[in-house]
């Protein structure tokens, strides 16, 4: 991988400067006024009294900027072509970084999307899918969710100690080709509840050709207003805390000719281009552009390469080098004082619960050839307190298990949720891709809803378990919330007489393999 950024570290915050500063300087009197209380401090109830309020006050506001956590979140945009995958996207996903990756987001463009390849994608994962899944599984991350449209692609991965706490799943697509008719270009969007904060990703593919800057705009601004999500509080993209928006925005390096954008990008003088930049030129005017962040621009313009080379476009279109594939993101600005009550408590809750938002990698990754594009890499820092520490269900397997014999399990419902008697309990083998990827599976209680706090019992027959020996876990399916809300802790199932019976396993006698 080349052209990394590893300048200073962005960092963008839900709570502004003046905020932070200024719950310093009330923490600072509060220890002054502890100081005070404990020079004059006696048998006095009182002082006792003012020394116990005063700390308890002081203990809070520490707490409001402690007790903080760090997600490290990896985003990929790339605009693959019609191509099928590489053989390997390890380096694309750098899988063995230090701290390890909580999140992985991965926006593509142009997917395949003949019609008989898109229905059969439909029935079964498209190839890119395929590959992700394979690659990430056996390294611990699961399927969280993703949201086709044509070309457009929108995966989500989580690691499984996270899935509990990923809620309030919901995705939507808007078309933009053909005056919104055809889905060719347009957007799609993921949006979930992140330990309480509440989190989007857009991904989209805009209007192409240097002349079409405007037309990006308004694709973009009928984006956000045709995208709505049935949920009380985040109706809208720009409602939630954090968002994050990219893609092939299209945008391109205006006025340069050829040769002054070849030798600037040969000479890595990447700054001599950034003020001709489209989207760094339409900031300056556009208040929505406004609200987005972006890295500094330190790596080579990721379109148009010849395929499977590094070279800039030498067909005879010659098309101008450009930063088409970009990754921006938006901290909800706070929210302005109203007299609505609504308002006020989420407002307030935000203060509470602040999110800071900090890149650490902005690049591309030019060994990969498949596409005219070259993808793009983004890693962030998510740094904020949980909302949410308890899973809604626990789950406890008794006993145990081996297909020689039937099996029982637990469940208790912990708070209160939509529950339906079509959720189910997956078995899953440690490793597994997605939700569907069960060994088998239970319904949860068939004549009702199970009340908080009952432990319910469930009984697996033998007939249903697998045969060999290997570490699972299982996983509480919420139909309503369509996801994984609850695992049980990782246990072991036995060989099964059976197994050794039909030959699947040598049989072991006194320690010797027969």
């Amino acid at each position: 991988m080349s052209d990394t950024f590893d300048g200073p570290r962005v960092r963008s915050d839900s709570t502004s400067t003046t905020t932070s500063t200024s719950s310093r300087v009330i923490l600072r009197q509060r220890l002054a006024q502890l100081l005070v209380c404990l020079e004059d401090l006696s048998s006095d109830d009182e002082a006792n009294e003012e020394v116990s309020r005063t700390l308890d006050e002081a203990f809070y506001l520490c707490g409001k900027y402690t007790n903080r956590e760090s997600f490290r979140l990896h985003m990929v945009t790339w605009n693959v072509g019609t191509a099928e995958p590489p053989a390997d996207v390890r380096s694309l996903l750098q899988l063995d970084p230090q701290p390890a990756t909580d999140l992985y987001v991965i926006g593509l463009q142009e997917v395949n999307a003949t019609p008989v390849r898109y229905i059969t994608d439909l029935i079964s994962e498209d190839s890119w899918s395929h590959l992700l899944m394979d690659t990430l599984a056996p390294m611990g991350y699961i399927k969280v969710t993703s949201v086709r449209m044509q070309g457009l692609l929108l995966i989500i991965f989580a690691k499984q100690v996270h899935l509990p706490f990923i809620r309030d799943i919901q995705s939507t697509y808007t078309r933009t080709g053909l005056f919104g008719y055809w889905g060719n270009k347009g957007g799609v969007s993921v949006r979930f509840s992140f330990y309480g904060h509440m989190l989007c990703f857009l991904n989209c593919h805009l209007a192409a050709h240097m002349n079409y800057a405007l037309q990006r705009m308004d694709e973009f601004d009928y984006i956000l207003d045709r995208q709505d999500f049935d949920m009380y509080n985040t109706p809208r993209v720009l409602e939630h805390k954090v968002v994050f928006w990219f893609g092939d925005l299209n945008f391109r390096i205006a006025d340069h000719g050829m040769h002054f954008l070849r030798s600037s990008i040969n000479n890595g003088r990447f700054n001599l281009l950034w003020n001709k930049d489209q989207l760094t030129m339409m900031k300056k005017k556009e208040p929505i552009l406004q609200e987005f962040e972006e890295g500094p621009l330190c790596f080579k313009p990721t379109y148009k390469f010849d395929r499977f080379s590094e070279t800039y476009d030498t067909s005879g279109k010659k098309r101008k080098p450009a930063w088409t594939d970009r990754i921006l993101w938006r901290i909800k600005p706070k929210a302005i004082e109203t007299e609505d009550e609504n308002s006020s408590t989420s407002s307030s809750v935000d203060d509470e619960y602040p999110i800071k938002v900090t890149q650490d990698m902005y690049t591309c990754d030019v060994s990969y050839g498949v596409s005219d594009h070259k993808p793009v890499i983004a890693i962030f820092n998510l740094e904020m307190r949980k909302k949410l520490e308890t899973p809604l269900v626990t789950l406890t397997v008794e006993g145990h298990w081996s297909a020689d014999e039937d099996a029982t399990f637990t469940y208790t419902i912990l708070e209160n949720f939509e529950s339906s008697t079509w959720d189910w309990i997956g078995l899953y083998k440690i490793g597994f891709k997605s939700a569907s990827d069960y060994s088998t599976f239970a319904w949860v209680k068939d004549d009702e809803v199970a009340a908080n706090g009952e432990v319910v019992t469930v009984q697996v027959s033998n007939n249903e378990l697998p045969l060999l020996a290997g570490e699972y876990v299982l996983g509480y399916y919420s139909t309503n919330m369509q996801t994984l809300v609850a695992f049980s802790p990782t246990f072991q199932i036995l060989e099964s007489q059976q197994a050794v019976m039909e030959g699947l396993v040598p049989e072991n006698i006194n320690g010797h393999e027969k």
